[in-house]
Formats: C-alpha cells, sequence, structure tokens
C-alpha cells in the first residue's frame, strides 16, 4: 500500500507504465497474410509523420516482424533516427527513383534492430521533384522497385513504413501509389483536421488514376495532452468524422520522443518505458492486430 508521500503523480505514472511494458512484451503477433505497405502521410507538416514511422517500425521488427522503412522525405530524419548513414554519396532513395541504383543496392540495415532495414533519404532528394517530371511513368517508379526488392529478398517483408515529404508532389504520389494502405498521424491541436479533407480527396484521386486498392486504414492522434480541453476535443472530433479508422491508442506529448533521434535512436530503444515509447508499441499492436481481421 502506498502511503500518501509515496503516491505522487510521477510514481503512479511509473507505476503504471511498467504494467503497459509487461502486457507489451507479453502480446505476440502474427504476421500479416501479405506484406503491407504503409504509406504515413499528412500534408501538415509537424505532425509526428517521421516519429510515427520509426516507432512503429521498431515496435513491429521487435516483435519479429520484417520491416522496411522507405525514407522519401529530404531531410533524412527517419533514417537519423534509425542510425543509418544519409550522407551525400550514400546511395538512397533519390538514386532509386532515378533509376541510377536497385532497392537492393541501396537498402541498409539499420542499427535499431536485426529485423528492421531502412532505404535513406539525403539532400539530393530535394530536387527530386524536378528531375521526375519528364520520367515516363514517373508515379509508379517506387511500386515498381519496391516491388523488385520484395522478389530479391530471402525473407518475406511483413510490414513496409514510406514516410514521405508533407507536401502533395511526385515523391508523395509514388508513395501513395506503391502503397496498400495510409495511415495519417493528427496532432491533437487547433485546426487539426484541416488539411485532412484535402488529404482525403488527394487519396481518392490517386485511388481512380493509379492505386485502385488503397485506403486510409488508420488514423493517429499524436501530441495529446491529457490536461487540456483541446486535446480531448480534437480527439472527438476526429473519431466522429473517422470512427473506424482511428486507433484508439493515442500518443501523448513527449520530450522523450523528439530527444531519440538525436542519438540516432527511436523513443523504442532510447527509452522503451517511457510512456511515449509504450504508446507507440501499443498502436504497433493495435495496428498489427487491426490487419488481421
Amino acid at each position: 500500500m502506498l502511503t500518501d508521500h509515496q503516491n505522487t503523480p510521477i510514481l503512479r505514472e511509473m507505476t503504471q507504465n511498467l504494467e503497459r511494458a509487461k502486457r507489451v512484451a507479453q502480446i505476440e503477433l502474427e504476421p500479416p497474410a501479405q506484406t503491407r505497405v504503409i504509406t504515413i502521410s499528412n500534408q501538415k507538416g509537424g505532425v509526428g509523420k517521421t516519429t510515427t514511422a520509426v516507432n512503429l517500425a521498431a515496435s513491429l521488427a521487435r516483435k519479429g516482424m520484417q520491416v522496411l522503412v522507405i525514407d522519401l522525405d529530404p531531410q533524412g530524419n527517419a533514417s537519423t533516427a534509425l542510425g543509418v548513414e544519409h550522407h551525400s554519396g550514400v546511395l538512397s532513395s533519390y538514386e532509386v527513383m532515378m533509376g541510377e541504383a536497385t532497392m537492393l543496392e541501396a537498402v541498409k540495415p539499420s542499427t535499431e534492430h536485426q529485423n528492421l532495414v531502412c532505404l535513406p533519404a539525403t539532400i539530393d532528394l530535394a530536387g527530386a521533384e524536378i528531375d521526375l517530371v519528364a520520367r515516363e511513368g514517373r508515379e509508379r517508379i517506387l511500386a515498381n522497385a519496391l516491388r523488385d526488392y520484395a522478389a530479391t529478398r530471402s525473407t518475406r517483408l511483413d510490414y513496409v513504413f514510406i514516410d514521405s515529404p508533407p507536401s502533395l508532389g511526385l515523391l508523395t504520389v509514388n508513395a501513395l501509389t506503391a502503397a496498400t494502405e495510409v495511415l495519417v498521424p493528427i496532432q491533437c491541436e487547433y485546426y487539426a483536421l484541416e488539411g485532412v479533407t484535402q488529404l482525403v480527396s488527394n487519396i481518392e484521386r490517386i485511388k481512380r488514376a493509379l492505386n485502385p486498392t488503397l485506403v486510409v486504414s488508420s488514423i493517429l492522434l499524436t501530441m495529446f495532452d491529457n490536461r487540456t480541453n483541446l486535446s480531448a476535443d480534437v480527439s472527438a472530433e476526429v473519431r466522429k468524422y473517422f470512427p473506424s479508422q482511428t486507433l484508439s491508442t493515442v500518443i501523448p506529448r513527449s520530450v522523450r520522443l523528439s530527444e531519440a533521434p538525436s542519438f540516432g535512436q527511436t523513443a523504442i530503444s532510447y527509452d522503451p518505458k517511457n510512456s511515449g515509447s509504450l504508446a507507440y508499441q501499443e498502436a504497433a499492436i493495435e495496428l498489427a492486430q487491426q490487419g488481421a481481421h
């Protein structure tokens, strides 16, 4: 029994997190029936796209899944978090998009986990939008490269996460054309749904023109602050508009989540029992179980 002196909010949170970590560790996941290619997309910047991509990927790799992260954002933040070199001169998603390298040549192992590999992004990717304009079949370059890569692997990929840039250019179109589903992170702040309507209508266009099987399978609420009414209001509004797609797990605001990449790590290895890290592990389990139906 905790005394009043011991029963502090920090101590309570630590106790809860230890119990959550125990539950997470006990859950076993089945691989999906076929490879799930999930593009993380939202045209609004700063909503936690990269954080979501790398932490879901690391969580699933730790559960025995074979996972590939494709970094299609010129900033290369996903590559940094996964401990993969992405300075100029490294074979990257740019060379793959330009047809100058195969994905097999450019994909690197992540320092996060032996089940996790990454196609890094370099700053060269910033010019890809212009370079791709004249390319024939330019919308399907990534889809074709991924198909060829999957065929050369000795083990089947269970999950592919594509971290796309925040704009709807040719890189994002490639990411959506290569995907089987879209996961949309939505920040629990003012104007959260602004841009999501636009994103959904763009996804519908891509569905009609290029990828008829594409679905928005999941919406993940990020940067949730349970001390504010705003977070609760945004959460309720998103769940009203997207009742079946919104994951029940929410990702809290957490300093540890933003600190981890500066150490070349995901939050999953940097601080696995932190509430943000645990939330991503729970979201990964929910995502995997949702796709198992």
